[in-house]
Formats: structure tokens, sequence, C-alpha cells
């Protein structure tokens, strides 16, 4: 089972920078796609970006121009990095590895706070 740990995450102010980093307890070669999600209060979890395992990257149209989604293949990390970070980022950012067949994992995720 895969164990993912998500950190980097806090009180930002708007237009600020962050940058969110998932470790995961196998390689993350292993998964088909990596991914970041997020969940804002009272709203259902939605896909923020993705990395496919042969290197293919999909952003949320909202985040496009402005997050940096990455891999690191032998620290077994993947990264979110969020510049011009808005009000509307606000939200529980979690890390997520689709092993298609062999079962879809989840951290338990990191706060991002966008406040001035």
């Amino acid at each position: 089972q895969v164990q993912l740990v998500e950190s980097g995450g806090g009180l930002v102010q708007p237009g600020g920078s962050l940058r969110l980093s998932c470790a995961s307890s196998e390689s993350i070669s292993e998964s088909y796609v990596m991914g970041w999600y997020r969940q804002a209060p009272g709203k259902q979890r939605e896909l923020v970006a993705t990395i496919s395992i042969g290197g293919i990257i999909n952003y949320a149209d909202s985040v496009k121009g402005r997050f940096t989604i990455s891999r690191d293949r032998i620290k077994n990390e993947v990264y979110l990095a969020m510049n011009s970070l808005k009000s509307e980022d606000t939200a529980v950012y979690y890390c997520n590895a689709d092993k298609r067949t062999l079962g879809n994992y989840w951290g338990s995720g990191t706060q991002v706070t966008v406040s001035s």
C-alpha cells in the first residue's frame, strides 16, 4: 500500500508563492499517474495537476500558467509550485497516486490559505 505525505502548505498573501511536496513510500514510477487535487470548504474535490508515468502533464484551466507540477524519481517525490496565488486557491491540497487496477491512493492533505 502506498503512503503519501504532503507538506509545504501554509498561509500566504495574495500574489505570493508556495511549493508543496508529496513524499511517496514507494517508487513513483510504480504509479501510472501522480497528481494534486484540492478541496475547498463546501466544494467537491477537484483536479489541480497530474503527471503521468510518461511525463504527460495536465492542469486545471484555473491554474494554468501559475502552477507547475514536477517530480523527482530518485527521491520519490512530486511537487506543486504555486505562484500568483489567489484567494480562490484556498483549499486542502491532496496528493494522489493512481496505480489503476492496483489501487488509487491519497495523502491526508495540506492546508493552503491565501489571505491578506
